[in-house]
C-alpha cells in the first residue's frame, strides 16, 4: 500500500466513523422515544439527529483545541524554543506539507503527540521533559514521526475519535437517566405505544434493542478507539524515519521514553492513542506487554525498537552497496565527492 493509498483509507475511515456514530445515536434517540409511544419516537429520532449532527460538526472542527486544552498545551515562538520550531518547520519541508503549530505541554513526563483536521491545520505538541532529555538527533525523530501522522490524515481519525467517543459516552449516560427517571414518574400511556398487547410486545421489543446499545455504545465506542490499527504506529515510524533518513534517531528516543518512563497526569484513556507511546505508567505491566497488546492502543515498543533498528541494518547495507558501486565506476560520483 503506497502512502497515497493509505492517506485514502484513513479519509475513507473518517467517514465511515461519522456514519456509524450517528447511525448509534439515532437508533439510542429513536428506542428510548418509542418507551412513551411512536410520536415520542419521531421526537426522539429529531433530537438525536440534531445531537448527532452538532456532535460530528464538533469532532471535525474543534477535535484539535479539545485535544490541546485537556492536555494543557500552550503555543509557543521561534524566539522561545528555536530548535524545536525549526526542527518543525525542516521536516514540513521534507514532508511537502505546511509547517503544524507548536506547542509545549509542561510536564517531566516524555511525550509527543500531533492532532488537526488535515495537514493545514495541524498542531504538534511535545512536553517540556521530552526537549530537555532528547539529544538533536532523538527529538528529530519523535519530530518526524508525528508528522507522518500529520502527513497521512492519522489525525483526523485519531482525533474524530477521541470527541465523538467521548461525547458518545456522555449522551449514553444522560439517556439512562432519562429512561431512570421517566420510569420512575412518567406516564407510559402517552402517545400511543401501538395500542394493545400486540403492541406492547413491539414497544417491549424496540425498548430492548435501543436498551442493548445504549448499554453497548460505550464499549463500542472503546472498541472503536482501539480499532486504531498498530500498524498506523508502525507506519509512521517508517516514515519519519524515511524523513530524517536516521532510524536510530527515534529507535533512541523510544527507548529512553521506556527507561524514564513517567505518568502524564492530564490525560486519559479516552486520548491515550494521540500520544506517540501510551502515557500511563508501564513498569508494572512489563511482562504482560507482548501478551496484552491486542488490547493496547500501541503496538510494544520493544517491537517498534526493533523494526527501526533493522531499517537502520539495511539503510546502512544500502549505503554500502551505493558507495562499492560508484568506486567500481558502475554509479556517477555524488557532487562534492
Amino acid at each position: 500500500m503506497t502512502f497515497y493509498d493509505q492517506i485514502s483509507k484513513n479519509k475513507w475511515k473518517s467517514a465511515l466513523l461519522v456514519s456509524l456514530f450517528i447511525v448509534i445515536i439515532l437508533i439510542i434517540g429513536f428506542s428510548v422515544g418509542y418507551i412513551w409511544g411512536f410520536d415520542y419516537a419521531i421526537m426522539g429520532l429529531a433530537i438525536a439527529a440534531i445531537i448527532a449532527t452538532i456532535m460530528s460538526f464538533t469532532s471535525y472542527y474543534h477535535s484539535d483545541k479539545i485535544a490541546l486544552t485537556s492536555a494543557g498545551a500552550r503555543q509557543v515562538t521561534h524566539d522561545e524554543f528555536p530548535y524545536y520550531v525549526n526542527t518543525v518547520e525542516g521536516l514540513a519541508i521534507a514532508a511537502g506539507i505546511p509547517a503544524p503549530r507548536t506547542f509545549i505541554i509542561e510536564s517531566p513526563a516524555m511525550n509527543a503527540f500531533a492532532t488537526g483536521r488535515d495537514p493545514e491545520h495541524a498542531a504538534i505538541a511535545v512536553t517540556t521533559g521530552l526537549l530537555e532529555k532528547c539529544n538533536r538527533l532523538e527529538l528529530e525523530g519523535v519530530l518526524a514521526h508525528e508528522m507522518s501522522h500529520i502527513g497521512n490524515y492519522d489525525i483526523r481519525y485519531m482525533c474524530m475519535v477521541v470527541v465523538l467517543v467521548g461525547l458518545l459516552v456522555i449522551f449514553a449516560n444522560v439517556v439512562t437517566r432519562m429512561i431512570f427517571w421517566g420510569g420512575m414518574f412518567g406516564d407510559r400511556d402517552r402517545g400511543g405505544g401501538g395500542g394493545g398487547e400486540g403492541g406492547g410486545v413491539v414497544q417491549l421489543v424496540i425498548f430492548i434493542i435501543g436498551l442493548v446499545f445504549l448499554i453497548l455504545s460505550p464499549i463500542i465506542g472503546q472498541l472503536l478507539q482501539l480499532s486504531i490499527s498498530r500498524k498506523r504506529e508502525y507506519l509512521a515510524d517508517a516514515t519519519g524515519a524515511k524523513l530524517t533518513r536516521y532510524p536510530e534517531g527515534l529507535a533512541s528516543a523510544l527507548e529512553k521514553l521506556t527507561v524514564e518512563a513517567k505518568p502524564f497526569q492530564r490525560t486519559s484513556q479516552a486520548t491515550a492513542h494521540l500520544w506517540i507511546v501510551e502515557p500511563f505508567k508501564k513498569e508494572a505491566k512489563a511482562s504482560k506487554v507482548k501478551k496484552s497488546s491486542i488490547w493496547s492502543t500501541h503496538p510494544p515498543i520493544e517491537e517498534r525498537i526493533g523494526r527501526l533498528r533493522a531499517m537502520s541494518g539495511m539503510e546502512g547495507m544500502y549505503n554500502q552497496a551505493m558507495m562499492e558501486a560508484r568506486l567500481r565506476g558502475e554509479l556517477p560520483q555524488q557532487e562534492g565527492t
